[in-house]
């Protein structure tokens, strides 16, 4: 379900800002309509913010389904009181002597359970990375770096591991995102697994911010937008990284997933604040 809000600010980038403050989200969670430029008058006078319309997306809202009164269970008819029958003459029985009852055997103690055992998060790492380049042929170390507050990151080491990578590192994502889903399997405490080869990660990055530099070189020379080709959402924020303090240039994701795409725009007169 699309849901948007509209916010207003001295410059375009600022309104985005002030609405992106109010959802809680960020930049790529979200789609800009620029409704209003911002208009700076003369000495103060005629001034005017600029609006803009952000659109967001909320999960759908399942209506749960009614639940069937529970039928009061039929009650049995009672049972008719038996006749009272005759009283017998009994002779007297002489008493026996009663064994005296056998002292109850203390009840077992319950054997306390076994704690349940964690399974170490390098060696689930280790073992699921194992299989996996053993299944694709592929020969690597797999070093894994002390945990951080961002992470745990493991680097593939080796020769040729052009097939590890793939296409825009598209191979390396999936092999992240299955490692992430293998590791975190039944944990109550989700840990991030980053994995690189060959330092792609660091490349892909610096190649990216080249990019993004160029192209807001044309969309101010040129006063037009430029929409980039297709990228995760860990690329769309290297973009967004970069030209946020750039003077009349304003960026913005949109479409959706696996085509979701960066828009670099021209924003006349937003300045880096």
């Amino acid at each position: 379900m699309l849901k948007w809000i509209e916010a207003t600010g001295r410059s375009e980038d600022a309104a985005v800002q002030n609405a992106l403050a109010q959802l809680g989200l960020d930049r790529d969670s979200v789609s800009v309509e620029v409704l209003e430029r911002a208009k700076s008058g003369f000495l103060g006078f005629g001034s005017a913010p600029a609006k803009v319309k952000v659109t967001y997306e909320v999960p759908d809202e399942e209506t749960p389904a009614p639940q069937p009164e529970p039928v009061p269970p039929k009650q049995p008819d009672p049972a008719p009181a038996p006749k009272a029958a005759p009283e017998a003459v009994r002779e007297p029985v002489p008493e026996k002597a009663v064994p005296a009852a056998a002292p109850a055997a203390p009840a077992a103690e319950a054997a306390p359970a076994p704690a349940a055992q964690s399974g170490d998060v390098e060696e689930r790492i280790r073992a699921f990375l194992s299989g996996l380049l053993a299944q694709m042929e592929v020969q690597a170390d797999i070093v894994i770096a002390p945990r951080t507050e961002n992470g745990i990151l493991v680097t593939l080491e080796g020769q040729k591991l052009g097939a590890l990578i793939g296409h825009r590192g598209e191979t390396l994502d999936a092999i992240q995102q299955l490692t992430n889903y293998s590791v975190n399997r039944g944990r109550a405490h989700r840990v991030r697994v980053h994995i690189d080869a060959e330092n792609y990660r660091a490349k892909r990055e610096e190649s990216l911010r080249r990019l993004a530099k160029k192209v807001a070189m044309k969309v101010v020379k040129y006063r037009r937008n430029i929409t980039l080709e297709p990228m995760n959402a860990y690329e769309r924020h290297v973009i967004h990284e970069t030209l946020q303090d750039t003077p009349d240039v304003i960026t913005y994701s949109t479409g959706t997933e696996p085509n979701r795409r960066t828009v670099v725009a021209y924003s006349r007169g937003k300045h880096a604040y």
